[in-house]
């Protein structure tokens, strides 16, 4: 398993190194996959999430009153 984790180059998960087992005829589930990986602290490259959210929200922009509007509402 250490092996065909080293060979992808860190990017493969327990699903990707369960079905490279399965080519080989061996038989592990996913949860003893998971379990050897913390033991050996293998973490995959795609574990970590790239999507940063954006602190400043696009619909909150100040906008000026350029046309300097005045309403009055009547009941």
């Amino acid at each position: 398993m250490y092996v065909i984790f080293k060979q992808s180059r860190h990017n493969y998960g327990t699903r990707k190194i369960k079905k490279e087992l399965e080519k080989q005829e061996k038989v592990v589930s996913r949860r003893r996959i998971s379990r050897i990986m913390k033991q050996l602290v293998l973490v995959s490259n795609y574990t970590e999430a790239y999507f940063k959210p954006q602190k400043k929200r696009s619909n909150e922009a100040q906008i000026a009153n350029v046309l300097n509007r005045e309403f009055q509402q009547e009941k």
